[in-house]
């Protein structure tokens, strides 16, 4: 196979007429070099295509001007948090990369440390980390997690207010009248999935309800693992007449796990989901669920690394964004 060979520095100086060193000068925005030579070296760049090699410039500067996402998996909450990420970073002159682990790393603790040695040091200035199992990383530079498994820590964090998101899911089921309400909850290893159940559990305490543990299961946010817990709520001797999923992928799940069974959604089944991820509005029925803010909670990691990257005063390290109901058509009156 035939590869173009990497344009260089070199191959710009020779088509331009000039040194290597007065094109590093026009490269880095330096004096010395007249207008009609830097507009020259600028043409020959940009017909060559040439792109300084980010290691070499970190050699040189100290800094790449790139921020790197170190996320376990590209899946719809990752991927929501990336295009807010990406909002917050248009305009500010840094750039992004996007490190996926492509889900191996999400049963092995510690990934983080792996992934950064990888990207420190020469091709990132700071970090942001997605749902990080640890906490107690630190590579030299300015890193901002967010919903981390621990929660809070040492480290600056962004999350949403899981357990009041909890307590809405389940308030909206208690106030339609359903009094048999299950849980499908999420992953047993994060804060935030603890906190929705404690917020469940404290919506049916308030109620006067006392939680069935045998409508509590483990879904781990896994589509599959979702709707075989729904068939086994639903195969029950006294099945649940709403189920309240973990979060978005596990509700959709369940919609889909009800239809075979012969049961219809919302006039059988009542389904409330947490996120509000861009699919839960386009399943059918439309998904009532919990508006987690992904997207802003992208964009404030950013706004809070650049922060941190400056030097900036910060005025808390630790952001917790609201979560709201967002009712549609999964749900009616029991």
């Amino acid at each position: 196979m035939d590869l173009t060979p990497r344009i260089t520095i070199r191959d710009v100086a020779a088509q331009a007429g000039v040194s290597v060193a007065t094109v590093s000068k026009v490269i880095n925005g330096r004096y010395g070099v007249a207008a009609d030579t830097t507009a020259r070296v600028q043409a020959v760049i940009n017909d060559l295509g040439y792109e300084a090699s980010l290691v070499a410039q970190s050699l040189r500067n100290h800094r790449t001007n790139v921020i790197g996402i170190l996320v376990s998996d590209l899946e719809p909450f990752s991927a929501e948090l990336l295009k807010g990420a990406a909002d917050a970073i248009r305009g500010s002159g840094f750039e992004m990369v996007i490190y996926s682990a492509g889900g191996h790393a999400a049963s092995h603790v510690g990934w983080e440390r792996r992934y950064l040695s990888r990207l420190s040091g020469t091709l990132i200035d700071g970090a942001v980390l997605v749902t990080p199992t640890v906490v107690d990383v630190n590579y030299g530079a300015p890193i901002v997690a967010i919903d981390p498994h621990t929660g809070q820590s040492g480290l600056p964090t962004i999350d949403s207010d899981n357990l009041r998101g909890g307590q809405l899911a389940t308030n909206h089921l208690l106030g339609l009248g359903h009094r048999r309400i299950a849980m499908i909850s999420g992953r047993p290893d994060l804060q935030s999935s603890q906190l929705r159940e404690q917020g469940y559990r404290q919506a049916l305490e308030s109620a006067g309800v006392a939680a069935d543990e045998e409508l509590i299961l483990v879904g781990d946010y896994d589509p599959e693992t979702s709707a075989a817990c729904t068939r086994q709520l639903l195969a029950s001797a006294r099945p649940p007449t709403a189920i309240f999923g973990a979060n978005d992928v596990s509700a959709i799940a369940v919609i889909e796990a009800a239809a075979p069974l012969g049961l219809r959604v919302p006039e059988d089944l009542s389904v409330v989901g947490f996120d509000n991820i861009p699919e839960s509005a386009l399943c059918s029925p439309p998904l009532t669920t919990v508006n987690q803010p992904i997207r802003q909670m992208g964009e404030r990691s950013i706004q809070l690394l650049l922060q941190l990257m400056r030097g900036d005063h910060v005025s808390s390290t630790h952001i917790t964004l609201a979560t709201d109901l967002v009712v549609r058509q999964s749900t009616r009156p029991r």
